[in-house]
């Protein structure tokens, strides 16, 4: 238990310089820019999926609550919402490039999600059109939900770097002693029996965690792949339904609880659907 608890400590040491560099870095993009990403999906018409899709690997604070707002209003269409959605990359990126994951990784996993949400976010418009869906972009007041929902971007960059990176480094923690405490107790191939090996239980399991409507979701899914646990299948399904705190928010400001649900729905479906693809190819290459 003594090693558990000081190989935890350890790698979490090792991980909070870069965790809260990177936290600076997304701060600085957010204030910079945070605004005028809202601005242009709401311009962009007809390329809202493409808009959304590319806007929603940048890591911005809220950004997909603010998409939420901006669906609410009818600013957007639902495959733009969609897009937004699938491409977030929450908490994942920061984690991945924390913990020193491949550049390479990180890159087909970012244009995987924006792909994904660019190619779906297109097609719900278009099935949406055929079926005579109008959307009516009467505009809508958007909330400040940026530092009541998710990060306090109000406090500065600093100060909201700090505040960030001490949350998530507590997930962190307790996941990892979670994760070596398991291993301690069952050994390595008990944990990676309970998904890595399910090509179609996996992906169900990660998409149930990543609706979870806070950074958690996408903190769990990104050290379970990265440790080796689950595999690119399972990671992506759980990555592409993690949305933030954006679904939370549509069931606070979108009243139509039915529609909330048809989203949700739709937002797993894709997910598991993707990642069951990914986990049987890999197994059929193996």
């Amino acid at each position: 238990m003594r090693e558990v608890i000081s190989d935890t400590l350890i790698d979490l040491i090792k991980l909070l310089p870069f965790l809260f560099l990177t936290y600076l870095a997304m701060e600085y993009l957010e204030h910079r820019a945070g605004e005028k990403a809202e601005a242009l999906m709401r311009k962009a018409g007809p390329l809202g999926p493409v808009i959304g899709g590319a806007l929603g690997i940048v890591p911005q604070c809220g950004f997909s609550a603010a998409a939420s707002n901006l669906y609410a209003g009818r600013v957007i269409t639902l495959g733009t919402l969609a897009a937004v959605y699938l491409s977030t990359s929450d908490e994942m990126l920061p984690v991945l490039i924390s913990e020193h994951a491949p550049f390479g990784a990180v890159v087909r996993i970012l244009f995987a999600k924006a792909g994904i949400g660019m190619a779906a976010g297109i097609l719900i418009d278009l099935l949406m059109r055929k079926k005579g869906h109008s959307h009516n972009t009467h505009g809508s007041h958007i909330h400040e939900i940026c530092e009541h929902e998710h990060c306090r971007c109000e406090k500065g960059i600093f100060r909201s770097a700090l505040s960030h990176t001490v949350h998530i480094a507590l997930f962190i923690l307790l996941i990892t002693f979670l994760l070596n405490l398991f291993l301690f107790l069952a050994g390595e191939d008990a944990l990676a029996n309970v998904i890595l090996n399910r090509p179609v239980a996996g992906p169900l399991l990660a998409g149930l965690v990543g609706l979870i409507p806070n950074c958690a979701g996408s903190v769990i899914i990104t050290q379970l792949y990265l440790e080796g646990i689950i595999g690119v299948g399972s990671a992506l399904a759980g990555l592409l339904t993690g949305s933030g705190v954006g679904l939370l928010v549509l069931f606070r400001v979108n009243h139509d609880r039915k529609e909330n649900l048809r989203i949700l729905g739709l937002l797993y479906g894709i997910g598991i659907l993707i990642g069951i693809i990914i986990e049987l190819a890999t197994a059929a290459g193996a």
